[in-house]
């Protein structure tokens, strides 16, 4: 074979690879604009499809703090109600207290007020027995056991241990209070909390002694008070844990939108961007079409001769 008809074959090689490719990259990019994929499948973009992953990873890890956060939230809002209705109770049961102390000395009247503060007492354990989820949120990790039993057992029956939620890589938070440091186990444990301090208010009221109400006058309010400053520090601290939580909600939100758009401008077609080059990648398809048909023929020509 001579070189001219060597050179020939070359020739027509080297335009059908040229038409090819050219053909191709039309066809690829149409198939972005129709599908709004920009990769179809890894081996398009092995760079690109390794990134996609890992933001995906990533989202699926901001999607599961996020809703570590809404839970978290969720149980903070649940043991703030239950705090601040304690709160009223103790309210009441000091008013209850100073009327005692307003010249009554009718037994029965003072009987009914000793009525009253069990009453209340019941009032905070169930408070204290509220739930979220199905879980109780003031029994620790023994989230399926009621902290206090109704009736006359004050025992705490939770452990008061801490339940944490993770809310970023490395990083969780204690939720709720451990209520026992507030309300304690009754009078039976004698340790001077508001459970215990209910209890003997209500017995010295329906005593009705002189020295029974006075001790509800000194003893009794100070008890009160005492509950009421640890109610006061157990709610700041649950403010602190919810702004805590607030700010985490608002920085993931911000990385999810950052992520997504990242994980956008990786996997979906920029249309105008890919338009143009669909026009162009035609234009050089034809150009190459017409260019390889007058090459092929002058070289099939050169062949024959």
């Amino acid at each position: 074979m001579s070189s001219d008809r060597i050179a020939s074959v070359t020739v027509s090689q080297n335009v059908l690879r040229d038409i090819t490719e050219s053909f191709a990259s039309v066809q690829r990019t149409g198939e972005e604009l129709s599908s709004g994929k920009a990769i179809a499948q890894p081996s398009d973009n092995p760079f690109g499809a390794a990134r996609a992953i890992e933001l995906q990873s990533t989202l699926d890890g901001l999607s599961s703090y996020a809703t570590n956060v809404q839970e978290a939230l969720a149980w903070q809002s649940t043991a703030t109600g239950s705090l601040t209705s304690i709160g009223q109770v103790v309210a009441r049961a000091r008013e209850i207290a100073l009327q005692s102390g307003s010249g009554i000395d009718n037994k029965e009247e003072l009987a009914m007020l000793g009525g009253s503060i069990e009453q209340l007492t019941e009032q905070v354990k169930a408070d204290a027995n509220a739930k979220y989820a199905g879980e109780y949120i003031f029994s620790g990790t023994k989230s399926t056991t009621a902290p206090y039993q109704t009736g006359a057992e004050d025992a705490y029956q939770g452990n008061g241990e801490t339940v944490a939620r993770s809310i970023a890589p490395g990083m969780s938070v204690g939720l709720g209070v451990n209520i026992s440091e507030l309300l304690g186990s009754g009078a039976p444990a004698a340790d001077g909390k508001l459970l215990d301090v209910l209890r003997t208010i209500a017995k010295e009221l329906k005593e009705g002694t002189p020295e029974a109400l006075q001790a509800v006058r000194t003893s009794g309010l100070e008890g009160l008070e005492r509950a009421e400053v640890k109610l006061d520090q157990m709610q700041s601290h649950m403010g602190v844990i919810t702004d805590q939580l607030r700010a985490a909600e608002g920085s993931i939100e911000a990385m999810r939108t950052t992520t997504t758009a990242a994980l956008a401008g990786t996997t979906e077609v920029n249309f105008a961007r890919a338009a143009t080059e669909y026009s162009t990648q035609q234009v050089a398809y034809e150009a190459a079409m017409r260019a390889g048909s007058s090459i092929i023929q002058m070289s099939l020509l050169n062949f024959l001769h």
